[in-house]
This record gives structure tokens, C-alpha cells and sequence, in this order.
């Protein structure tokens, strides 16, 4: 008998039938070859008629933010299992942008993104695979995997593995993090700090598994996810290392089971209002620069229209309400020990600032979701009321001028003030500004700009992370600007402009400014200018020269062949221009 087939609300048809794909690798005499190899990896006869989940697993020893993973997959198979379904548990990559940070290493950090999404894509569709669970830690993994989400369409829930703790020295009340270390860095070249100081932070800063641990990029994504519904609620605000994300992960198994028989799929979930609903809990948290980035990518993947003026439109209506690191005082477990997000997502939708209408993997609506959340407690700081906010309005400034044509993504907590004018540093690499902020040739006044190093210049987009910690270490955050065509870390702070475009190397105009040209960063305008008069700039544009691809062959190469603008995600599938 043909399996009756429906069409969902964004328009993909699909079998009612809870194995939609796995009938078609495992079913039937002609398939008992597919049926024999799955015996070995512990398939039981009665197994091949329960619908399979993938469990994708991000696992490594690489980095401490992935390397509880592993038991966090098998709980996620367990709750699968109980629920009717039969799991399977494969792995994709990580990497470490802390430890590659500020070397040639950190060009392949975004490139990772599109090798988890390709990864995971591969193996749920080759193996048949009914729906599946992602679970990530490091911040390249979580827009990687609800990028395959969005291309499969079929039933998926995403789990965070969770925040770090905070890292302390002994007899210091000092809270420390990984931000702390790079910050080090320069408070030591500065001479602000001794040897014996410089190696406690080191040694101290990381206590155990879990991702940086303020809101920085992986908690800032983390957050979005849940946001837009991908995740089951509070996944977002769990310690790594915590029965309620076994639980998470317990719970996201059965879930999946459930979606399949409800044929709820995330298409159905990521729709342009849940991104709004993202985009809106992204700046209430004052989260990472990144999730712009991110944000444009994931809604590429599904089909839905998002621009860098999305994020400037709802900004004007959403204010900053966390006081989180880096900008602010409070750690993520900090948040998590008070309720987490939810609470002040039942705010957002209180003051009418999410849409409360939008599916979520859970089978209900986010404003089902947030019915019967509790208020935090009196006295928390952490959360601001609505009416006494951090920021009026977003902390992620959109920035366009004759630096930036096509958009920049500023920072802009307020703290650094909202204006800078100063006079150009150039440099063509993050190592060579790097080495002059350490060797104290930065100084007040200056704006440094890093330039070739975007998506396809870098290639890969570098973090800015150790420059804008030197700058801040040095006590220079509210004297010195730096401006890039490559990207932030979430635990970047200070008067940073990155992300801009059109970038160096396709012959953007940041590729065109001198030493000692004045620069004028203006976030209340939205601005961003070089100061020298048009013909000049024109006479540099037509003497301006493309340079050498930096790598010709191998998945650097390749992704700069295939990446496009910042502005629209740096994104390497577009899809076909039918």
C-alpha cells in the first residue's frame, strides 16, 4: 500500500510515515544487504521497523567545550531509544577558536562551520536516517548544524552542551575565563601584571569541560536556537556538566521520535518570525557580534529573507537588558543559577517584543512554552527590568559609509561612547597589528585597521580576539579603535567595527586606506567614513591592485572560491538560480 503523502506548511511533501527515509534503505528482501551490515553495530531484528535517529555528535579531546559530548550523545540515544525509535550515533568535527586564535590556524574556524553542516547532511541522507539530533559546544557548531537541519527538513532538535564554570585562583576572589587569559596578555606586555600572575590566569582561567562562559559566541547561538525554537526549552542555560543537560539530551532523543510522528519538521519552525524572535533575544542578552553572521547564514539555508537592515529594524525596539560578560559583570552560570533565558523571554513576549505564534520542536507554540515560567528572584542583577535597561536599544549598530558600502557590524555597548574619530593604523594581517599594539606603537588616538582578512581574503574570516584583548589589556578600550573586513569573537569588547564589506581583497575601500588617514566611526549616525576627499579615494581605487590567492589548493582554497560577502552570511551555498 502507498504511504499517503502531505505537503507542509512550507511546501515540502513528505510520507506520513514515521520512517519516511529509513523504509527505504532497510525494507523489503532486495535490502537485506543494508539490514546484514547494521547487525555488527548492534541492530536487533525488531530494531529495523522503529524509525532511526541520527544522533550527530561534535565529540573531541581538541578542545574542552566538546569533550563531554560523547556522554551527552549517549543519553541523547537513550531518550530515542525509550521512545520508540532506534539511534545511531555518528561524529563530525570541532575546532578550537581559543587555542587557534590569532594564528594561521583560526582561518579554518568558519570554514568549519560549512564542513559540520556538509558532514552531518552527508551522513543523515546517505544512512537513511528519519530525523537526528545535533549536539554541539563550540560556536562553529551550532549554525553548522542547524544549516544541515534546514537543507534535510527533516524532523531535528539541537542540544548545547552546555556552559563552562568559571576558573578562580586560589585566595583570589577573581572570576576567570578565557577572555581573562587574552586580556593578560597585554596588561603583562604593559607590564600591569608580573610573570607569576600571568601563568596563575593561565593555568586557572579553564576549570573543566563546557564553552566560554560569558556571553560570548556559543552561548549568544546557543540562546538564538532556543529563540527560534530549535531547541527544547532551557537547553540553552544548563552547566556542562549538570543532570538537567543529561536531561536536555534525554528529552531532545524522544522529542525527535515525537516530531516524526506529528511530521513537524524545521522548516515548519525556522520561519522569518522566528528569526525575528532570535535576532530579538540575541540583543536583549547584548550576545556576540557572530550571530549576525551566523543568523544570515541559517536563514539562507531555509529560504527565508533576512538582511544586515533586519537587525537594525528590530534594534530600534529591543533593549539590552543582560549584564554579561564581556561587556558586563556576569558569568553564564551565573544566569543559569537564576532561571536562565526564559525568564526574560516571557518579558519579551509580555512587551510584545516576540511572536508568541511560532512553532517550536516541542510541539508547541514558544508562547505555550513560556506560559507557566517563574519571574528571577527578587534582587538578581544579572537581568535588567524593561524599563530600566542596559541600552535603549540594540548593541549590534549596522554601520554604512564610504569604508563600508555594503554594511559593518559594530559592537556598541555605549561604555566605549557611541563616537570615535582618530587617524588610520594599516595592516594587511592580525599578527602584524598584534605585534605593534604589544609593542606599545598603538597608541591614544589611533584607529587600527586589519584588513585582508574577510572570507575570502583571510581566507576564513579570522577573530579579531587577541588584538582587541592586547588593546584592553593595555588600557587602551576607550582610546583606540579597531576597525576589520574579518570578524569578532563573542568576548571581543571595546570600540570594534568588524565584518566589512565589500572586504579588501574583492576591492572594498578598506583596502584603500593609508597610515594617517582620519577615520570617523559614528553609531548614533550609523556610520562609518573615511575622511579624505572622493577623487582622492578614486585615484587610489584605479592604482589598487588584487593580490595572490594566499592558497591555491586544499579546503582553503576552496572555500574561498565558493564564499560569498559577509553581508549575506559568508555563506558557500546560495542555492541554484532556478
Amino acid at each position: 500500500m502507498k504511504a499517503t503523502r502531505k505537503t507542509t506548511r512550507r511546501g515540502s511533501p513528505y510520507a506520513l510515515s514515521p520512517r519516511p527515509f529509513s523504509a527505504r534503505v532497510l525494507d523489503g528482501p532486495e535490502r537485506a544487504p543494508s539490514r546484514a551490515m547494521l547487525y555488527p553495530v548492534g541492530f536487533k531484528p525488531e530494531d529495523f521497523s522503529k524509525p532511526i535517529v541520527g544522533i550527530a555528535s561534535t565529540w573531541s579531546r581538541v578542545t574542552p567545550c566538546n569533550m563531554h559530548i560523547d556522554q551527552l550523545a549517549r543519553e541523547a540515544e537513550a531518550g530515542a531509544n525509550a521512545a520508540g525509535g532506534k539511534a545511531i550515533i555518528f561524529n563530525t568535527i570541532t575546532v578550537s577558536d581559543g587555542i587557534s586564535m590569532g594564528s594561521e590556524g583560526m582561518k579554518y574556524s568558519l570554514v568549519s562551520r560549512e564542513v559540520i553542516a556538509d558532514s552531518i547532511e552527508t551522513v543523515v541522507g546517505c544512512q537513511g536516517m528519519d530525523g537526528f539530533v545535533a549536539i554541539g559546544g563550540c560556536d562553529k557548531n551550532m549554525p553548522g548544524a542547524l544549516i544541515a537541519m534546514a537543507r534535510l527538513n527533516r524532523p531535528a532538535v539541537f542540544v548545547y552542551g552546555g556552559t563552562i564554570l568559571p576558573g578562580c585562583i586560589t585566595g583570589d576572589n577573581r572570576n576567570l575565563d578565557i577572555v581573562s587569559v587574552f586580556e593578560a596578555v597585554g596588561a603583562r606586555a604593559n607590564r600591569r601584571i608580573e610573570d607569576r600572575e600571568f601563568q596563575a590566569i593561565e593555568s586557572c582561567a579553564i576549570p573543566g569541560p563546557g564553552s566560554c562562559g560569558g556571553m560570548y559566541t556559543a552561548n549568544t547561538m546557543a540562546s538564538a536556537i532556543e529563540a527560534l525554537g530549535m531547541s527544547l526549552p532551557n537547553s540553552s542555560a544548563q552547566n556542562a556538566i549538570s543532570e538537567a543537560k543529561q536531561d536536555d539530551c534525554r528529552r531532545a532523543g524522544a522529542a525527535v521520535v515525537a516530531m516524526l510522528k506529528r511530521n513537524l519538521r524545521p522548516l515548519d519552525i525556522m520561519t522569518r518570525k522566528a528569526f525575528e524572535n532570535a535576532i530579538t533575544v540575541v540583543i536583549a542578552l547584548g550576545g556576540s557580534t557572530n550571530a549576525v553572521l551566523h543568523l544570515l547564514a541559517m536563514a539562507n539555508a531555509c529560504n527565508v529573507k533576512l538582511s544586515l537592515d533586519d537587525f537594525t529594524r528590530i534594534g530600534k525596539r529591543v533593549p539590552v537588558l543582560a549584564d554579561l560578560k564581556p561587556s558586563g559583570r556576569h558569568f553564564m552560570s551565573e544566569l543559569v543559577a537564576i532561571g536562565g533565558i526564559r525568564p526574560m523571554m516571557k518579558r519579551l513576549l509580555d512587551a510584545g517584543l516576540l511572536h508568541g505564534d511560532c512553532h517550536t520542536v516541542t510541539g508547541q507554540t514558544m508562547a505555550e512554552t513560556l506560559a507557566g515560567v517563574h519571574p528571577y528572584p527578587k534582587g538578581q542583577t544579572i537581568i535588567r527590568p524593561m524599563d530600566q535597561p542596559l541600552k535603549k536599544s540594540s548593541h549590534l549598530v549596522v554601520l554604512y559609509g564610504n569604508l563600508a558600502p555594503e554594511g559593518a557590524v559594530a559592537k556598541i555597548t555605549g561604555q566605549e561612547g557611541l563616537r570615535f574619530t582618530g587617524r588610520a593604523r594599516v595592516f594587511n594581517s592580525e599578527e602584524q597589528a598584534l605585534e605593534r599594539i604589544l609593542d606599545g606603537t598603538i597608541v591614544k588616538g589611533d584607529v587600527v585597521v586589519i584588513r585582508y582578512e574577510g572570507p575570502k581574503g583571510g581566507p576564513g574570516m579570522r577573530e579579531m580576539l587577541s588584538p582587541t584583548s592586547a588593546i584592553m589589556g593595555k588600557g587602551l578600550g576607550r582610546h583606540v579603535a579597531l576597525i576589520t573586513d574579518g570578524r569578532f569573537s563573542g568576548g571581543s569588547h571595546g570600540f570594534v567595527v568588524g565584518h566589512i564589506t565589500p572586504e579588501a581583497y574583492t576591492g572594498g575601500p578598506i583596502g584603500l586606506v593609508r597610515d594617517g588617514d582620519p577615520i570617523t566611526i559614528d553609531a548614533e549616525k550609523q556610520q562609518i567614513n573615511l575622511n579624505i576627499p572622493a577623487a582622492e579615494l578614486k585615484k587610489r581605487r584605479k592604482s589598487w591592485k588584487a593580490p595572490k590567492p594566499r592558497y591555491t589548493r586544499g579546503v582553503l582554497a576552496k572555500y574561498a572560491s565558493a564564499v560569498t560577502s559577509a553581508s549575506l552570511g559568508a555563506v558557500t551555498d546560495q542555492g541554484l538560480k532556478l
